[in-house]
Formats: C-alpha cells, sequence, structure tokens
C-alpha cells in the first residue's frame, strides 16, 4: 500500500508541474550566477554576466525591476523590441 500511495503522489505532482507549466529554470534567461545585459544600439542582443562584474564594453544592465528573467516574458518581449544607448536609455530604433 506504502508504494502505491508513493507512485499516486508522484504521478499526481508530476501532472501537476506539466499543467502548470511545468519547471521553469529550462527557460531562464541567465544562470543563477549570472544576470542579463541588453547590447546597445540593437533590439537583439543580450547576454549574460557573471553576478560582480561589469557588463562588457557595449552593454548596458536592465534597469531594476525591468530586467528579463525568463524567455518570453514581459521584459524579454519589451527588449526585443527597443535600442539603447550606452547609459541604457530607450532610443529610437
Amino acid at each position: 500500500m506504502r508504494k502505491t500511495l508513493t507512485g499516486m503522489t508522484l504521478a499526481a505532482a508530476l501532472a501537476a508541474t506539466l499543467l502548470t507549466g511545468g519547471c521553469s529554470f529550462a527557460d531562464a534567461i541567465c544562470g543563477s550566477d549570472d544576470y542579463p545585459v541588453k547590447a546597445v544600439g540593437t533590439t537583439t542582443g543580450q547576454d549574460c554576466v557573471p553576478k560582480g562584474q561589469e557588463p562588457p564594453a557595449g552593454y548596458v544592465r536592465y534597469p531594476k525591476g525591468k530586467v528579463p528573467e525568463h524567455v518570453g516574458d514581459k521584459w524579454d518581449e519589451y527588449w526585443s523590441e527597443v535600442v539603447v544607448d550606452e547609459k541604457g536609455n530607450v532610443v529610437p530604433g
């Protein structure tokens, strides 16, 4: 009986995970030790930088509260349509 309950519990947990969109780790913009940065002068450029390091030349940090976390989230979509200057200001693209 114990094996049956454990199996049923695991099956229910798996079903709930699948029904709610699954695990979000697979579509994270960056790994847990990195943060995303936006390329200057383009709508398509993005990279990940180790936490504690400054962005490389040609990249800027996203503004606080507007950082994309997952592929296709609100901020990922927004930043894929705008161009920023070297100070992170949105400019006509």
